[in-house]
């Protein structure tokens, strides 16, 4: 399915991103009062993170993803669950049922939707009083390693920023007229990564190479040479998984 990121080429990376907090995933399903059988729409399940996590959890989960190499990472990734089916959609046009799902999830997905479009769309696959949920990883940018990292891009990338996945959600979600409170949940999760395979992640960063341009391999050849100063195989990456939780009215 074409959509305006095509992330066909990233999909092999993103099997070396983070996994998301488990207690913040943990506290969104106590907040929601999910129980084991209840039915989950993980909608860009990407290459599988959060709906691995849910399966694990004895949820049941349509995971819904465009992006055909992405979907099919993410199928291979959770073949060992019974309780997970896949399909191919977006989040402003699901393909699922009305009022279906316990819970609708967005993990790291929400940022790439017409956001109004797609809470419209989770409110009409819902339960009556069923749930929505949006998280990202963000990374601690005031670890040292991330904090020199941040300098290499910003010194190169005139006004680089991160778009709305680092933006407060409540607005959004609120403004739609279709959730009540929204709960904003956060907690930290280490990530330990090999040097190269965090050179790789930043070769797949589709934000950074959206707006690096033509400078884009250079400024991830400046961050190689940077992490290869550290003398280590290996660095710990700090994140923070944030997580906004409202309930359909």
């Amino acid at each position: 399915m074409r959509t305006e990121w095509d992330y066909t080429s990233l999909a092999d990376a993103y099997l070396k991103r983070p996994d998301y907090s488990d207690a913040a995933i943990d506290a969104m399903l106590s907040i929601s009062g999910a129980e084991k059988g209840d039915e989950f729409c993980d909608v860009g399940a990407g290459v599988a993170h959060l709906t691995l996590m849910l399966a694990a959890r004895g949820l049941d989960v349509v995971a819904v993803e465009p992006n055909d190499a992405m979907r099919a990472n993410g199928i291979k990734r959770t073949a060992k669950f019974g309780n997970v089916r896949w399909y191919e959609g977006t989040g402003e046009v699901t393909g699922q049922g009305e009022s279906t799902f316990d819970m609708v999830t967005f993990g790291s997905s929400f940022n790439v939707c017409d956001r109004q479009e797609a809470l419209k769309e989770t409110a009409r696959i819902l339960k009556p009083r069923g749930w929505f949920a949006c998280m990202w990883n963000h990374r601690q940018l005031d670890d040292p390693i991330q904090s020199q990292i941040e300098a290499i891009i910003k010194e190169r990338v005139s006004g680089y920023g991160y778009g709305t996945r680092r933006e407060d959600q409540t607005q959004v979600i609120d403004a739609s007229g279709l959730f009540g409170p929204v709960v904003h949940l956060d907690a930290r999760v280490m990530h330990e990564q090999k040097i190269d395979e965090c050179v790789e992640a930043w070769r797949s960063h589709a934000t950074l190479e959206r707006q690096a341009g033509p400078v884009f391999r250079d400024v991830v050849a400046a961050i190689e040479s940077y992490l290869q100063t550290l003398g280590t195989s290996t660095i710990q990456i700090p994140y923070l998984t944030n997580v906004w939780v409202a309930q359909l009215r």
